[in-house]
Formats: structure tokens, C-alpha cells, sequence
């Protein structure tokens, strides 16, 4: 039986405004099994983005507990790789000195050499070999992307958290990516959390899809993504993903409070 790497046990949070507290998370219980992509959905504003801070342990619940590793989170946690909607690159660092960046953080005594050595595995991987010295203003959003994604895996980290990593591209571009992590995942397996808005990238990427209720958020609904490990674009256009996309925008319009037809 596969350990779960992430354990998320009744996890309660709420954020402090002027008119009182704002409950966002409510009794939350999530299992993520190691080596899995996880990818999370739910109403705008259900706590998404909280659920991934507390995994890196960028912030305390109120209650519960959140485990990583069979250990409980207590704080930042440098066995963490973050992808964020903007890919907060440095613009006086070239493409290869912002991947090497978190290694100089969490490896100080890892030679210039074997940073280096390891930077350009990845971007050899993404397809950026030829732009590891450019600066980021000299390179595409989707470019810039790929990049940040290098960056997120350089260290290697127990779990990958993405939190709208392709939310601002172009369908294309993200698509592309889509496809560019894929084929990472293929290389070097690892375990993802990954936060959308959209119901074909998190069937495409998923290998389980979480869907949470309206705030304050509670797991709803779990689907296990049964399509081939190696897809393509081409697999949701198949009649298995289409049932599974129409499952889970029932299950998004009822976290809404919204009345659905049901899909047999």
C-alpha cells in the first residue's frame, strides 16, 4: 500500500478582517498518496491557495494538524518546491542562476559545478538549452514558466505545490505546458499539489482530483483520473474524460450551491 506523503487531518483556518473572523477551511481531511499528482478544485475563494501555505507551512491552522512525511508541519519546510500563477523570476539573475537559486539556499556547500550540472538537466527537459543566459525580460510568459517550473525541482523536493502555475498563459501555451509537465513527471516522478480553475487541466494532470466545497471548505468529492499514464491531448477528447469533466463540474455548480443533472 503507497504511503501518503500529505496528510491533511481536520484542519480548521479562518482569517482575521474588520468585521470578524472569515472562516475558510472547516474540518479539512485530504490524503495524498505518495507519488501522486494531486490536483485540487473548487468555488473561487474556497480556500484553495490556504490549503497549499499550510502544506509548506507558510501559515499555522487554527486546528488540526497537517503531516508531510510522517512529520507534522510546523514551519516552512525546505523539502518543498513552490509554482506560483507568476513566475517570480529575478530580473538581474540569468534563466540558470534563478534555477540554481534554491540550491544555494537549501545545498550552500553544492559545488558551482554540480548546480550548474543539474540546472541544465531541467532545462534541457523543458527545451530552454540556448536561454540558460538570457535575462527573463528576454523570454516568453511560457517561457518564463518553464523556467520557474526548473526552478520548483532543482532541489528535488518532496512535493511540488503549484498554485495556478498556467492561469495567465495563452490556451496554447498552456496546453504546451500541460504536456512540458507531463513529460517532467515522466523523468523524475514526484508528488504534486496542483491548485486550477480548469476542469481539463486538472483531468490531464491528475492522477486524483479534489474537489472542495464552497467556503468554509470541506473535501467534497475525490476522483480517481483513470486515463493512461502517457496521454495526450487527444485523451479528452475521449468519452472517459468527457464523463469525468461533466462529474466534476456537477460536483463544482452543488459546491456552489447550484442544482445539477446528474451523470450516470
Amino acid at each position: 500500500m503507497t504511503e501518503n506523503l500529505i496528510e491533511i487531518k481536520g484542519v480548521t483556518h479562518a482569517y482575521k478582517t474588520a468585521s470578524g473572523p472569515l472562516p475558510v477551511l472547516d474540518g479539512l481531511n485530504v490524503s495524498v498518496p505518495e507519488g501522486t499528482f494531486a490536483a485540487v478544485v473548487g468555488p473561487s475563494g474556497c480556500g484553495k491557495s490556504t490549503l497549499t501555505k499550510l502544506v509548506a507551512g507558510l501559515m499555522k491552522p487554527d486546528s488540526g494538524e497537517v503531516w508531510l512525511h510522517g512529520e507534522l508541519v510546523k514551519g516552512p519546510r525546505k523539502t518543498v518546491g513552490m509554482a506560483f500563477q507568476n513566475p517570480v523570476l529575478l530580473e538581474w539573475r540569468t534563466i540558470l542562476d534563478n534555477v540554481i537559486l534554491p540550491l544555494e539556499i537549501v545545498a550552500p556547500k553544492m559545488s558551482k559545478a554540480k548546480c550548474v550540472a543539474r540546472a541544465m538537466e531541467l532545462l534541457d527537459m523543458v527545451g530552454l538549452v540556448g536561454f540558460e543566459h538570457k535575462r527573463p525580460s528576454e523570454l516568453s510568459g511560457g517561457m518564463r514558466q518553464r523556467a520557474s517550473l526548473c526552478r520548483s525541482l532543482v532541489h528535488k523536493p518532496d512535493v511540488l505545490i503549484m498554485d495556478e502555475p498556467f492561469g495567465a498563459l495563452d490556451a496554447f501555451t498552456r496546453e504546451d505546458l500541460w504536456q512540458t509537465m507531463r513529460d517532467l513527471r515522466r523523468a523524475e516522478p514526484f508528488t504534486a499539489v496542483l491548485i486550477t480553475h480548469d476542469l481539463r487541466e486538472s483531468v490531464f494532470l491528475g492522477d486524483q482530483v479534489i474537489v472542495l466545497s464552497g467556503r468554509p471548505a470541506r473535501s467534497q468529492y475525490v476522483m480517481n483520473v483513470d486515463l493512461p499514464e502517457d496521454r495526450t491531448l487527444d485523451v479528452l477528447f475521449t468519452p472517459k474524460a468527457a464523463d469525468m469533466l461533466h462529474r466534476l463540474r456537477d460536483q463544482i455548480k452543488i459546491a456552489q450551491g447550484r442544482d445539477v443533472e446528474a451523470h450516470s
